[in-house]
């Protein structure tokens, strides 16, 4: 059985090149299936024409670089979807490869998350609009019966105890 991705985020220089990416400029992520995993890459226009072409990544997109914002220090730690699915997929625990698909499809619906194009049907690839890191989630292919109770799973997830 395939694994969830550990989150990559993205890079602020060229993986070939070593150039800094300048605010506005637009660069290519590669995400690379080797024997190890997923391997990212995050390629300059330069780079990104002068690569071999026969390598065929597993997915790729061209975006526009943003610095990272500054973030303010949280008062209180949240565990909102995207916490609890950070740590989820940290957890790695397959008893919870549905709920993490849920949580996954609820950040995309919020606009948090980009689905990206995936040659790989039991694999879905997003990107953090905000940050730029990668999650890859494993499709558990739910029928519609069994959403309810995923739904369920999820929410007593995010409710905080009594």
């Amino acid at each position: 059985m395939q694994s969830d991705w550990d989150i990559k985020s993205r890079s602020h220089r060229c993986s070939q090149t070593g150039e800094e990416f300048q605010e506005g400029e637009y660069f290519y992520t590669l995400l690379i299936r080797d024997a190890e995993g997923f391997r990212r890459e995050d390629l300059c226009e330069s780079a990104w024409k002068e690569r071999n072409e026969n390598i065929q990544p597993f997915s790729f997109w061209k975006t526009r670089y943003e610095p990272p914002a500054q973030r303010p220090p949280e008062a209180i730690p949240r565990d909102d979807a995207e916490g609890l699915l950070r740590r989820l997929i940290e957890e790695n625990d397959p008893a919870h490869h549905n709920v993490r698909y849920i949580l996954a499809l609820m950040l995309e619906r919020k606009r948090l998350l980009r689905p990206m194009e995936s040659r790989d049907k039991d694999m879905l690839v997003y990107e953090h609009l905000a940050s730029g890191e990668t999650f890859v989630i494993t499709n558990p292919h739910l029928s519609l019966e069994q959403i309810p109770n995923v739904q369920r799973e999820v929410s007593a997830l995010l409710t905080p105890p009594a």
